[in-house]
């Protein structure tokens, strides 16, 4: 089914804090180091509460436990690839040595590699692959699209009309979530009434798209909704909860974000994919400070052509909630268990 080895991920998850986070697209670094040992950390967006809160500060303090005398370099495009571009030709201008890469547009980011590359500074693709980067960080991002549609086959009992709502187009990951959720999809007994690729991963967007289907089909006779990210999830669940409806079919998502394990917790969202960013951001910071120090690794395997780490989603439903994210410190029971989900978290035996 997968053309590459997977990696297990298992084990603790801490989540470490870092004071100081930067505004939303602003720049920041870690001014610990005296030397010229520059990592540039280059993230897309921030609508998605994982790069902000997780996979940035994690970085950043694995870096500075590795490397005393390293300093990061932080960007945010904020969904602009343009802007991605010209904050990468910065970071190089500036004397970065290693370009940790998460694009806006994985076809326009090919330019960033050569332009690195021409500077004899490599790239690691973090998260979204990037056709020709020296290094590639992600999840089995297929996987990820499977297990998706496996529990939503699971949860509908493989009958019924459902709505999906893809990643968008420019992110490469999105083709390998929605391409893994046909697998599963186009052989079960669901029917696909509408299909919408969403061109920023907006909620907003996702509101308004399942809010307009809603207008030709009665709330009551959808099955499920495939959202493939937790954001989309609930822009799902407001259009549902607008629409009157109080038995929410279930919803697929995924980065398990703190909102979408309470909707669980509270049955309004099936299921999402977990994916140990703590790992990945280790993973990512340990390989650019092997490449600072002119390190090079042996113990990657392919993905198209690139020397990739390939790590392993986990789904999580209402009945693992404790076992996943709780066990791995990735969110605490206060953190989840706020007064409005305190009985839902009672029921699922949380507190």
């Amino acid at each position: 089914m997968n053309r590459y080895r997977r990696t297990a991920v298992y084990g603790l998850v801490a989540i470490v804090s870092v004071a100081g986070l930067a505004a939303c697209g602003a720049n920041s670094s870690d001014d610990s180091g005296d030397g010229g040992k520059t990592i540039a950390l280059l993230l897309p967006e921030t609508k998605t509460t994982r790069y902000e809160s997780f996979d940035k500060p994690l970085f950043e303090a694995k870096v500075k436990e590795l490397c005393s005398d390293c300093k990061v370099n932080y960007l945010n495009a904020d969904q602009d690839a343009s802007k991605q571009q010209q904050q990468a030709e910065s970071a190089i201008t500036d004397g970065a040595s290693v370009l940790v890469l998460d694009p806006v547009d994985g076809k326009a980011a090919t330019g960033i590699v050569k332009s690195a590359q021409s500077s004899d500074v490599p790239v690691v693709a973090y998260d979204r692959f990037i056709e020709g980067a020296d290094y590639y960080i992600s999840f089995d991002n297929e996987r990820v699209g499977e297990m998706q549609g496996e529990a939503l086959v699971k949860a509908t009992g493989d009958t019924g009309d459902i709505l999906m709502l893809n990643g968008s187009p420019t992110d490469p990951n999105a083709a390998q979530f929605k391409k893994g959720a046909h697998s599963v999809i186009d052989k079960s007994g669901l029917n696909v009434l509408a299909e919408y690729d969403n061109p920023d991963w907006s909620p907003d967007n996702a509101q308004k798209f399942t809010s307009s289907q809603l207008n030709n089909i009665d709330p009551s006779q959808l099955a499920g909704v495939y959202a493939a990210n937790d954001g989309q999830a609930g822009g799902v669940f407001a259009a549902l909860k607008a629409a009157g409806v109080t038995d929410f079919p279930p919803i697929t998502g995924q980065d398990a974000e703190l909102a979408a394990i309470q909707r669980i917790l509270a049955g309004q969202q099936y299921m999402t994919v977990y994916k140990p960013i703590k790992t990945e951001a280790d993973q990512a910071a340990q390989l650019a400070v092997d490449l600072v120090n002119g390190d090079k690794p042996s113990d990657t395997t392919d993905f198209e052509g690139v020397p990739s780490y390939i790590l392993e989603p986990i789904s999580v439903t209402k009945d693992n909630v404790k076992d996943t994210v709780v066990k791995d410190k990735f969110y605490s029971v206060d953190d989840i268990c706020t007064t409005e989900y305190a009985d839902a978290c009672q029921s699922a035996g949380l507190q």
